[in-house]
């Protein structure tokens, strides 16, 4: 049985690619700053969730690279770097994914609930990604 919340937003995304434009260039131009129309409105916000994690994919991959490099200055039955922050970042998608699910509930069964996930995927998610800038930073 499938949890409602996220899962549903997941089962919805996954019918409106299977139904929906191939691609970003394919989908009707929609101005974010004056979005008017729902379906503008959660275009917009999986827009914005879209940005949000493709830049935490790149953060991620720099920060994975900066600690790969903590762990070959150390003697190897000492290293740990990577596995902890692979460790953190599956904690973080549990956390991530819970805390939307949660914000959705504030606006269950209305028209809002959509945008209201994604802008919580995407506020979360850069959150996550100025944590991992700042781990790569390191310690100051």
């Amino acid at each position: 049985m499938m949890k409602t919340g996220l899962g549903m937003l997941i089962l919805c995304g996954c019918v409106l690619l299977i139904d929906g434009p191939s691609s970003a260039e394919d989908r009707p131009s929609v101005d974010c700053e004056d979005a008017v129309t729902q379906a503008d409105i959660n275009q917009c916000a999986d827009l914005e969730y879209q940005e949000a994690d493709k830049a935490l994919n790149e953060q991620w991959a720099r920060t994975k690279e900066v600690l790969a490099g903590w762990d070959a200055d150390i003697d190897a039955p000492n290293r740990g770097a990577v596995a902890d922050l692979t460790k953190a970042q599956r904690a973080w998608i549990t956390y991530r994914d819970a805390q939307c699910d949660a914000t959705g509930y504030s606006v269950w069964g209305g028209s809002l609930y959509q945008a209201v996930i994604l802008g919580c995927l995407a506020r979360v998610t850069r959150n996550r990604t100025t944590e991992l800038k700042e781990l790569a930073e390191g310690v100051e």
